[in-house]
């Protein structure tokens, strides 16, 4: 058995061997990061936990979404009704058990039920005048001297410019039959211009309210590195509060595989370098120091660097596994074949072959 086995194990304490001596050599894992070939940045002018800045004025990009509420949706005149305006009608001189008085919606077919006994007045089309009067026309036939005044309640088109609009990838909400309108890279104020310049091809004098439902555009990611099993990517906005510890804590805190050594990796469009920013994560946590809790900004990278000692067992444990199946498999077909050797295949493993 021990020479069967010999130059499997012979093998395997050579693998072993080589990947303890040096993992580059046979192409095992790579460097943690080249954070130490980055320039370090540690100025205390970095905004971090007590001496936080306020950001920017927020720039609308895909896929924010925004609110937009009306707050003077007027047609301009002559405005036609359509299917879904609602018209506010009263009636004096109508039949005591039938009052008409209320809003009155225009039905798909363009007609608006005043109830029994007076049936239905089609309005579609008309101004709110003429729609008075046809109403007026058709009450005659039920009532002596009617009087009816009508204005419109609701607009249907005003529904389509109120409510929550997501920003397509085109940088454009759209405002159903009002059409398209780009608000990307411009900030709530430029946006409401926009919107309102826009609507005034359709509305007379309009004027909204517009506010940010969804920040989603504004983000940061925090990135682990897996020690060799697959590194984990989380995507998460800026609220514009937010630092390093607030960050970690959104993902319950650091991972086994994880260890201390931690930055905060910077984009500069100014510069087109990468600031790097080192976090002492035991001065956070332990004296509660806000030296490096850096305050997070939009597209920051905080990079969580692997524990090296579990990346190299994993390392390991990848050149092993496959030997270690495959000396299972030969440790299974020795042992089968000796089973079956010898006296056993003479005479079923009673050497006097007398059966007992």
């Amino acid at each position: 058995m021990s020479r069967i086995h010999g130059p499997y194990l012979n093998a395997m304490a050579l693998l072993v061997c080589l990947a303890a001596g040096g993992c580059h050599t046979v192409g095992l894992a790579p460097q943690a990061a080249p954070v130490d070939r980055l320039p370090l940045i540690a100025s205390d002018s970095m905004p971090r936990e007590l001496s936080k800045v306020v950001l920017p004025e927020y720039v609308i990009e895909p896929p924010d979404i925004l609110t937009i509420e009306g707050i003077h949706i007027v047609p301009k005149p002559p405005y036609r009704l359509r299917a879904l305006d609602v018209l506010s009608v009263q009636v004096t001189g109508t039949l005591p058990e039938a009052p008409i008085a209320g809003p009155y919606a225009v039905e798909p077919g363009g007609l608006i039920n005043l109830g029994v006994p007076y049936g239905a007045v089609s309005v579609a089309g008309k101004t709110v005048e003429e729609a008075e009067a046809a109403i007026l026309a058709h009450l005659r036939k039920f009532l002596q001297e009617p009087e009816v005044s009508a204005s419109l309640a609701q607009m249907a088109a005003a529904q389509q410019v109120i409510g929550e609009f997501l920003v397509g990838p085109d940088g454009s909400v759209t405002l159903g039959t009002y059409g398209r309108v780009s608000v990307v890279g411009k900030t709530l104020g430029e946006a409401k211009a926009a919107l309102e310049t826009h609507l005034a091809q359709f509305l007379d004098n309009p004027e909204i309210s517009l506010n940010v439902f969804a920040y989603n555009s504004k983000v940061y990611y925090i990135v682990l590195q897996g020690a060799g099993l697959g590194d984990g990517v989380f995507r998460l906005p800026v609220t514009g509060n937010e630092t390093v510890l607030d960050a970690i804590a959104q993902i319950q805190g650091l991972e086994q595989v994880s260890s201390k050594r931690i930055w905060v990796a910077r984009p500069s469009r100014a510069t087109g370098n990468v600031q790097i920013l080192p976090v002492d994560w035991f001065a956070i946590t332990e004296q509660a120091s806000p030296a490096t809790n850096y305050q997070i900004l939009p597209g920051d990278r905080v990079f969580i660097a692997e524990d090296k000692w579990i990346a190299w067992d994993t390392q390991i444990a990848k050149i092993t596994a496959p030997l270690e199946r495959i000396m299972g498999f030969s440790l299974l077909g020795v042992g089968t074949a000796t089973r079956f050797s010898g006296p056993v295949l003479k005479g079923g493993g009673n050497p006097n072959n007398t059966g007992f």
